[in-house]
């Protein structure tokens, strides 16, 4: 099989994306087909040295240049050819090659629901919903789709404008080796590296400032826990800079000195900061997936996740729940107690206990492994041909 997969710019600062085309690529030329990318080439972009004119200047060579590039090579591929987009934010292309054999993998609708009005802590600005428009009219023109979960799924045919042809969920595989560490030594190696006394544990979490990842969330619940708890375990928030409202949640804790932002951990320390973990807090709004609840799993530590699509979807019945944060402030006392009181339950856990819950993610995780993922990626690829 011959395929095209249409990525993000090179020139742009996205991650993810980059790092799951690049997975799409490596494994479906080690399965045998024949894999190029496409993706625009910073001609306008490197004119100007000013942030704001080189966004612009991107626009110019995504949505102006591109499309005529792709026009001219289209002349040359095959009918056969399968057209892939890495991610639906890539939609207006995608009437470029609706008419040919394609499929569009669906990761999150996070930014379009931000532009709808739906989700209030994330508003969106003018030119915003503007952008998130055009991009929802592309992708409404494909036709065969791929989403990373069956909440995703949802939403693309709530947010599709026309008609869909072909609907999959995949599940993300894990893009790196994890594995079960003695907690013991993890803790040790914590306690080291950052100069703080991990070696009974502690509550972490993982993630950015997103505002669905819900770092603030995270140390509400953990004020509530040490207020009802004999333990002391400190909580180690994993990810980037805290935003200034963050600083001020910690400060305001009567446990800021046990509130911990650990920034710029360098990718071997993951597993092992996993491993030593008490718990995982994993409280998010909305995710596209949840990454970090298989990461745990694999790592051997317990998650506590929120009992919503698509956090149970991956956690299935290996991870404990806790309902999603209220938006009602008025409700936010009741949800940190009954939230407080699964953290509480799942760290008094007996020995025994710990280590069946640790098995279970273990097998629950073998349905989220690479091979697995791109096994599945090529049949759904093959029902095209």
């Amino acid at each position: 099989m011959t395929i095209v997969i249409f990525t993000h710019p090179s020139f742009l600062s996205h991650q993810s994306m980059p790092r799951y085309a690049n997975m799409l690529k490596t494994g479906m030329e080690a399965r045998g087909h024949q894999v190029v990318f496409w993706s625009p080439s910073a001609r306008f972009y490197k004119l100007s040295k000013s942030s704001s004119i080189k966004k612009w200047m991107s626009y110019v060579d995504q949505y102006l240049i591109f499309p005529i590039e792709v026009r001219l090579k289209l002349r040359k591929e095959a009918p056969n050819t399968l057209f892939v987009f890495a991610d639906q934010a890539l939609g207006p292309w995608i009437p470029l090659v609706s008419n040919r054999k394609h499929i569009v993998h669906c990761h999150d609708f996070l930014a379009l629901k931000s532009a709808l009005g739906q989700i209030p802590e994330n508003p969106t600005s003018s030119t915003g919903k503007l952008y998130q428009r055009y991009i929802r009219k592309g992708f409404s023109k494909g036709k065969n789709f791929i989403s990373i979960s069956q909440k995703t799924e949802q939403d693309l045919k709530q947010f599709h404008l026309g008609a869909i042809e072909l609907s999959r969920v995949c599940y993300n595989g894990l893009s790196r080796t994890f594995n079960v560490l003695d907690p013991f030594e993890s803790r040790a190696s914590m306690s080291i590296k950052l100069s703080i006394d991990a070696s009974q544990g502690y509550i972490m979490h993982i993630g950015g400032n997103q505002y669905y990842k819900n770092r603030k969330g995270v140390i509400a619940i953990y004020d509530q826990w040490r207020n009802i708890s004999s333990h002391k375990l400190p909580l180690f928030l994993i990810g980037e800079l805290p935003s200034e409202e963050l600083l001020t949640k910690q400060q305001q804790s009567s446990y800021k000195e046990d509130i911990h932002f650990i920034c710029n951990l360098e990718d071997n320390y993951i597993n092992i900061a996993y491993s030593g973990a008490a718990c995982l807090l994993f409280p998010s709004l909305d995710e596209g997936f949840g990454w970090p609840i298989i990461e745990a799993m694999a790592s051997g530590s317990p998650v506590i996740t929120v009992n919503k699509a698509p956090m149970n979807e991956v956690g299935g019945t290996a991870a404990s729940y806790i309902e999603p944060m209220p938006t009602n402030t008025d409700r936010m006392k009741a949800w940190t107690t009954a939230s407080a009181t699964v953290v509480e339950a799942l760290i008094n856990q007996t020995d025994k206990n710990r280590i069946s819950r640790i098995e279970k993610g273990i097998q629950h995780i073998q349905q989220f492994t690479m091979d697995y993922a791109l096994d599945r990626i090529e049949e759904v690829y093959k029902e095209l041909q």
